[in-house]
């Protein structure tokens, strides 16, 4: 493995870029509170995990040589992440009260919801799969074998990953009482809303990398 500190901060740069997994991190974190916000982290975390496991098997670089396959996980993906906006942008619509709101998605979301949102966005979305099959590669010297080095960086950059989320997710819930806010809760989830749908229409209009 090469320059590994480079590659560390760069995952620090490119894991604290707003994303949909931060969208719908923000999202059940301020509805459902911090317990919701770390479920959704913690699926985001298992989704790059398999991630890893599939760049080091090479079933990453299938999916990228495969036109279909590319956009059926890309279609998949882009859909769910507009389910969700459009969701959010209905109970927003509907001007449910925030303790309404509150209580009706805590029953929702009991359990494993707030993980599989989290799980699912990011498992679905093919983008992260090339990514760990075009950044990855820089960082390993072609002629040593590529296995370890591959795990090590999947699984530190899932390690960062969790990291950032854990402190995000610390920080959203102290300054909930704020964003929670009727103003400031209507203003949070259109935007949310908005941003889950135009990363659905983002990812349905990515070409394949073939």
């Amino acid at each position: 493995m090469e320059n590994f500190y480079v590659f560390v901060l760069m995952c620090v740069l490119l894991i604290i870029l707003p994303g949909p997994d931060t969208a719908i991190t923000t999202k059940n974190t301020l509805i459902v509170g911090k317990s919701g916000g770390l479920k959704t982290a913690f699926g985001t975390c298992c989704a790059l995990l398999i991630h890893t496991s599939a760049a080091v098997l090479g079933l990453s670089a299938i999916i990228m040589k495969s036109a279909l396959l590319f956009s059926v996980f890309k279609y998949i993906g882009a859909v769910y992440l507009i389910y969700l906006g459009a969701k959010t942008l209905w109970a927003l619509w509907k001007k449910e009260s925030i303790a309404t709101v509150e209580s009706d998605t805590q029953k929702r979301f009991e359990n494993a919801s707030c993980f599989k949102q989290g799980f699912l966005s990011n498992i679905l979305n093919p983008k992260v799969a090339v990514f760990f099959l075009t950044f990855l590669p820089q960082f390993v010297n072609p002629e040593s074998p590529t296995l370890v080095p591959f795990l090590i960086m999947g699984i530190t950059y899932t390690v960062l990953t969790a990291l950032w989320f854990l402190f995000y997710v610390y920080l959203i819930h102290q300054i909930s009482a704020f964003m929670k806010k009727p103003a400031a809760q209507k203003s949070i989830e259109g935007i949310t809303g908005a941003i889950l749908i135009g990363f659905g229409i983002k990812l349905a209009l990515e070409k394949s990398v073939n």
